[in-house]
C-alpha cells in the first residue's frame, strides 16, 4: 500500500541541532532537574519525519509507539504544521472571554465526524475524562434526579483514564494510587468485558458507565464481539449514561474514525484527545448529546486554553484528513499485515497478542525478558516500542507508515526474540 500523500521519507542522517551533546550526556543532565515521573528508553530524539525518528548522533529509529497514538498523522504532517504556521501569524490565543474564529467550524466538523451534536473543547485527556465525569455528575442530578452528593459512576477494572488524583481514585493500578489518597469517592470498578458483573454494579445512584472501548494501557484488551452493544443497551434501560474513553482508540486507529463504530454503538459522550492536536499541541474534547451537554452553564466548568484558536485550527486540519476516510482504511488494511505478522511469531517467542487496526499489545514470553528488556533490544535495532506491564508490549505506529516500514519492523521484532 502507498504511503499517503503529503507524507515523508527518513530523514536524512545529517547532525541534528544538539549533536554536540552525546545521548548519555543530554540523558545525565535530565537526571537532577527533572521530576523522575517517567521512565524513558536511553534515547535522546532530536529530529523526526513521518514515521522516522533521529537521536542528536544521527541514528535513525522507526516509531512504533506513536506518542500512545497522539501521532496518528506521524511526525511533522505538512498538513497539519502548515495549518499551525498559517494560525501562528494570525492568532494564538484569546481563551474563551471572547470568540474567535476558528471554533465553531472546528467544533461543527468534530460533532459531525463523530456522529454527536455538542462539543465540549478541553486541552489534554484526563481533562477530557473529568470533564465528563463532572458532566455525568451533574446530568444525574438535573435531569436523572439522582439526590444531590450520591451520584456513582461505574468504571472497569484494569482502566486507565489518566493521572489526576480523583481519576487514580479509581484505578487499579498500585504505582497510580500509593500516596495520593485521600481519594474521590463515587466511583465503582467491575471486570472488564463482564455484562453480568457491570449490570449487577448500576443502581438507582449509578450517573453513568465509563469505560475504554478497547483497554489500551492493560495491554491492548479486546473485548467480546457484542460488548460494546451490551453496555449501551444495558445503560439505556437502567437511564445512566453511556462514557466512551478513546483517547487512544479513537480517531483512526483502530481502522473506524472510533472503536465504538465496530459495533455500530453512540455513546452519550465520547472522550477524545491526543490525535486530535496532530502531534502539535494538546487538544481534547468531550463530545456527546445535547441533553447532556446541555447541562453545563457558564461559569461551571471552563478551560483558559480549551478551544483556543491554535487548537482549533491544527485539530480542523486533523478532522480533514479523518474526513477523506484514507486514513481509516489505511489502519485496516495494514492491521492485517500487523496481525498475519504477530501470528507468525507466536510459539517463536510471542505466546499472544491481540490487535486491532494498527493497534497490538505482544505478550512475550517471559523467559526472554520484561517487556522493557524487549523495548531496549528493539531500540538497538532501530525500532522504538514502549511496554506496559511485565512481558507486554505495544505496537502502535503512525497510520501514515508503509507496509515495507511495518515489515521491517516486525522483522527486527523477529530478531529480538531468537
Amino acid at each position: 500500500m502507498n504511503a499517503p500523500t503529503g507524507t515523508h521519507s527518513a530523514p536524512a542522517s545529517s547532525p541534528a541541532p544538539s549533536a554536540s551533546r552525546s545521548s548519555q550526556a543530554l540523558i545525565r543532565a535530565e537526571e537532577p532537574v527533572l521530576a523522575h515521573n517517567y521512565h524513558p528508553l536511553p534515547v535522546v530524539v532530536a529530529r523526526a519525519e513521518g514515521v522516522w525518528l533521529e537521536d542528536v548522533e544521527g541514528r535513525r529509529y522507526i516509531d512504533m509507539l506513536a506518542g500512545y497514538s497522539a501521532l496518528n498523522f506521524g511526525h511533522r504532517h505538512p498538513v497539519l504544521t502548515e495549518a499551525a504556521h498559517r494560525q501562528l501569524d494570525a492568532l494564538t490565543l484569546t481563551s474563551r472571554a471572547f470568540h474567535n474564529d476558528r471554533l465553531a467550524g472546528f467544533a461543527e466538523r468534530l460533532a459531525a465526524l463523530t456522529g454527536q451534536d455538542m462539543v465540549l473543547p478541553m486541552n489534554t485527556g484526563a481533562e477530557a475524562v473529568e470533564s465528563a465525569v463532572k458532566l455525568a455528575r451533574k446530568w444525574a442530578y438535573d435531569v436523572k434526579g439522582v439526590p444531590r452528593d450520591r451520584a456513582t459512576i461505574v468504571v472497569a477494572d484494569g482502566n486507565f483514564h489518566g493521572r489526576t488524583t480523583t481519576i487514580v481514585s479509581f484505578s487499579g493500578d498500585p504505582e497510580a494510587r500509593e500516596g495520593f489518597g485521600p481519594f474521590t469517592p463515587g466511583f465503582r470498578s467491575v471486570p472488564y468485558n463482564d455484562l453480568a458483573a457491570l449490570e449487577a454494579a448500576i443502581d438507582e445512584t449509578t450517573a453513568a458507565v465509563l469505560i475504554e472501548p478497547i483497554q489500551g494501557e492493560a495491554g491492548v484488551l479486546i473485548p467480546d464481539e457484542g460488548y460494546l452493544t451490551g453496555v449501551r443497551e444495558l445503560t439505556r434501560r437502567a437511564n445512566c449514561l453511556f462514557l466512551a474513553d478513546e483517547i487512544q482508540s479513537g480517531l483512526g486507529r483502530t481502522g473506524r474514525t472510533l472503536a465504538c463504530d465496530h459495533e455500530s454503538v453512540r455513546p452519550d459522550l465520547v472522550v477524545l484527545a491526543k490525535a486530535l492536536g496532530g502531534g502539535i499541541v494538546p487538544v481534547s474534547a468531550v463530545v456527546g448529546r445535547r441533553e447532556v451537554l446541555g447541562v453545563l452553564h457558564p461559569g461551571e466548568h471552563g478551560s483558559t486554553f480549551g478551544g483556543n484558536p491554535l487548537a482549533a485550527a491544527v485539530g480542523t486540519a486533523v478532522l480533514g484528513l479523518l474526513e477523506t476516510g484514507e486514513f481509516q482504511r489505511r489502519a485496516a488494511e495494514l492491521g492485517e499485515v500487523l496481525r498475519e505478522g504477530l501470528t507468525g511469531l507466536v510459539g517463536e517467542g510471542v505466546t499472544a497478542f491481540r490487535s486491532r487496526g494498527l493497534w497490538a499489545g505482544v505478550d512475550v514470553d517471559p523467559s526472554l525478558g520484561t517487556g522493557r528488556e524487549i523495548s531496549e533490544r528493539l531500540m538497538r535495532e532501530g525500532v522504538l516500542v514502549k511496554d506496559t506491564h511485565g512481558s507486554t508490549i505495544r505496537l502502535a505506529p503512525p497510520l501514515t507508515i508503509t507496509r515495507e516500514e511495518l515489515e521491517i519492523s516486525l522483522a527486527a521484532l523477529r530478531k529480538v526474540l531468537g
